[in-house]
């Protein structure tokens, strides 16, 4: 079960839009990993998605803190970077698969550093550089029946 997402990403205020377009396909219970080289737009396209469900406070990535939460009326937001982790058992000793629950979202920057501790994604967010230009391209593939469901709204989504 699979289901694909793609879109070329000529500028930031592109990246911006499609996070908030993720925003509205979002629903409780989902891991999203986001794949991409450092400034590929992680962290942009988490600030779309935050701006569109009302957060209005500064976004950053968490590589120091590891984790910031974000509390919504439908559920909480919880934004890893596990960049800085030297070891994937920081995972477990750090306690966060408790976070992963029917009534948060997971956004996890960097998720291979987890080693195979983390939990399986729903949805896996690829970001990529085009070549000789400022763009990127990215492609959003659902894993599981939730995370077909979420690419199924969002391909539903308003352009």
């Amino acid at each position: 079960m699979s289901a694909v997402f793609r879109l070329g990403l000529p500028d930031e205020a592109a990246t911006l839009e499609l996070g908030a377009r993720l925003a509205g396909a979002l629903a409780p219970g989902l891991a999203i990993w986001l794949r991409g080289d450092l400034g590929a737009g992680k962290t942009t396209l988490t600030r779309g998605l935050l701006r569109e469900l009302g957060f209005t406070g500064r976004v950053k990535s968490p590589t120091y803190t590891l984790v910031e939460l974000y509390s919504f009326p439908r559920f909480n937001l919880y934004h890893f970077d596990l960049y800085r982790f030297a070891d994937p058992d920081e995972w477990e000793d750090a306690g966060f698969r408790e976070y992963f629950n029917p009534g948060s979202v997971c956004l996890v920057e960097w998720p291979d550093k987890g080693g195979g501790l983390l939990p399986a994604p729903d949805v896996v967010v690829g970001l990529d550089f085009c070549e000789g230009t400022d763009g990127r391209s990215v492609r959003i593939e659902g894993y599981t029946e939730a995370g077909t469901a979420c690419i199924a709204r969002l391909n539903a989504s308003p352009v």
